[in-house]
C-alpha cells in the first residue's frame, strides 16, 4: 500500500491541465493503485492524479458505502449532463479543513479508458456523479471552489489560510 502526499494549495500543478494517457500500462495501473490507497486513507470518494503531482488524466472514484469498488478512469470525458442539479458539500485534500456546497448536474455520462485500456462509457448518479465531475475539474486545472461566487471563494480561501 502506497499512500501518496497530496500537493498543498496553491501548488501551480493544481492549476495545470493534465496530459492525456496514450495507453494503459502497468505503470498506469500502479499509479491508479497508489491513488486508491491515497483516497482510502483520506478517506474520500475520488482522487485525480494531479492532486498527487502526477500530471496525467487519471482519476479514481468510489462512492460505494462498503468501499473497495473504486473505478479507474483514464482520459475521462463528460458526454452528457443532466439538467437537474444536485448540491453537495465538496472538499479537497489539497486544501484541508474547509468545504463548500457546490451545485453540479445530478447525473453524467462519461467516456473513459478502463483498466484494460478499452474505451468504456458509464452513467454516474448522485455522489459518484459529483465525484467524477470534481475529478475531471482537477484534470483541467480547476478546484471545486472555482465554482463558487468570488465572495464565497475568497472567504473559503481566507479560512483555509488561517487554519494552515
Amino acid at each position: 500500500m502506497t499512500v501518496r502526499t497530496c500537493l498543498p494549495w496553491p501548488d501551480k500543478r493544481l492549476r495545470s491541465k493534465a496530459e492525456d494517457v496514450a495507453e494503459v500500462t502497468d505503470d498506469i495501473r500502479a499509479i491508479w493503485n497508489d491513488m486508491i490507497d491515497t483516497m482510502e486513507a483520506m478517506p474520500g470518494v475520488g482522487l485525480a492524479a494531479p492532486q498527487i503531482g502526477v500530471m496525467l488524466r487519471l482519476a479514481v472514484v468510489d462512492g460505494s458505502t462498503e468501499r473497495g469498488r473504486a473505478l479507474r478512469l483514464a482520459n475521462p470525458e463528460i458526454l452528457h449532463s443532466s439538467i437537474e442539479l444536485r448540491e453537495h458539500d465538496e472538499a479537497s485534500p489539497n486544501l484541508p479543513g474547509v468545504s463548500a456546497k457546490v451545485k453540479r448536474p445530478r447525473a453524467v455520462t462519461v467516456k473513459f479508458l478502463n483498466e484494460q485500456g478499452v474505451v468504456d462509457r458509464r452513467d454516474f448518479v448522485g455522489i459518484e456523479a459529483t465525484s467524477v465531475q470534481h475529478q475531471i475539474d482537477h484534470l483541467n486545472g480547476q478546484m471545486y471552489f472555482d465554482r463558487l461566487s468570488k465572495v464565497k471563494r475568497d472567504m473559503l480561501l481566507r479560512k483555509a489560510k488561517k487554519m494552515g
